[in-house]
């Protein structure tokens, strides 16, 4: 649900006070919050976030509850480019167990799946979890939805163009913005039509995207309040970064960090991080910033 308020330009529409139903636990977006990566995978992209037991994901864990995370955002599957094929089961032995252990240990923390099976999303859901973040938008198994409608979770809408395998084979576009804004449109009118009220939105930066095509994105994030629903920005130590700044994702820090900050500028409500610390404090410095406009 938003309330929003009018500014002085009848353009522009911007959201004050917006709040996601996570199972009962209403989460506060009127100001920005971070959702930290939890990915238990051996092949992440960045190899600083791949965690393998369950003293690692718990010191990971703690350290990002610590450090001002709101939500942690669960990946079995890794979905960088040229992702290996991880099969249902797979995936479910592998983030099952850390999901009861996390509700176990951590019972105020809110949990979402990074998934795009609608047999995970289920399990995940019956063990806890309380957030679904699709990175396919229903498109690679369109039972997903009727999962999330069921089990009355808000549920994470991203843009990708073609699969893992090969978005990053040669996108193209008329107009990035215009097409993601599209899709992303029609996709709405599905999920009401399902009955899922609670709904962020993804453009899915690196998902079948150009380094140009990210940056359009970027410049234009405040195009999508315009469908008056929160924004998520998946930005962490991508190749859009270190590409450009001709390091590696080891070395990112700074230029997500940067990055950031533009999102924010340009009405981000939900970053998606590697490294918490330094995203909260860009949300602190953003927020006295907005106050003494």
């Amino acid at each position: 649900m938003f309330f929003g308020k009018k500014t002085k330009n009848p353009t522009k529409y911007y959201i004050k006070y917006m709040t996601i139903n996570c199972r009962g636990t209403l989460l506060d977006l009127s100001s920005p919050v971070v959702m930290g990566i939890l990915n238990i995978t051996p092949d992440s992209f960045y190899e600083g976030s791949r965690m393998r037991t369950e003293h690692q994901v718990r010191t990971q864990v703690e350290q990002m509850l610590e450090e001002g995370a709101q939500i942690i955002d669960i990946g079995g599957a890794s979905s960088r480019p040229g992702a290996d094929f991880v099969s249902v089961e797979e995936e479910l032995n592998r983030v099952i167990p850390i999901i009861k252990v996390l509700n176990k240990h951590y019972p105020e923390a809110l949990l979402s799946i990074d998934t795009y099976r609608a047999k995970v999303a289920k399990e995940s859901i019956d063990s806890g979890i309380h957030l679904i973040n699709d990175i396919s938008a229903s498109s690679m198994d369109e039972g997903l939805l009727d999962v999330v409608a069921a089990g009355k979770v808000p549920y994470v809408l991203m843009h990708m163009k073609g699969t893992p395998q090969d978005m990053q084979e040669a996108p193209h576009y008329d107009s990035v913005v215009v097409e993601v804004f599209d899709f992303l449109v029609k996709k709405i009118a599905l999920l009401k039509s399902k009955g899922i009220q609670d709904v962020i939105l993804d453009p899915g930066f690196g998902f079948g995207k150009t380094i140009a095509h990210n940056y359009q994105l970027l410049n234009h994030l405040s195009v999508y309040k315009a469908l008056g629903m929160p924004i998520l920005a998946g930005l962490s130590r991508k190749s859009m970064i270190w590409k450009v700044l001709k390091n590696t994702p080891q070395e990112a820090l700074h230029g997500t960090t940067a990055l950031h900050v533009i999102a924010l500028q340009n009405g981000a409500n939900i970053l998606r991080v590697h490294d918490v610390r330094p995203a909260v404090e860009a949300i602190q410095l953003m927020n006295v910033l907005e106050d003494n406009k």
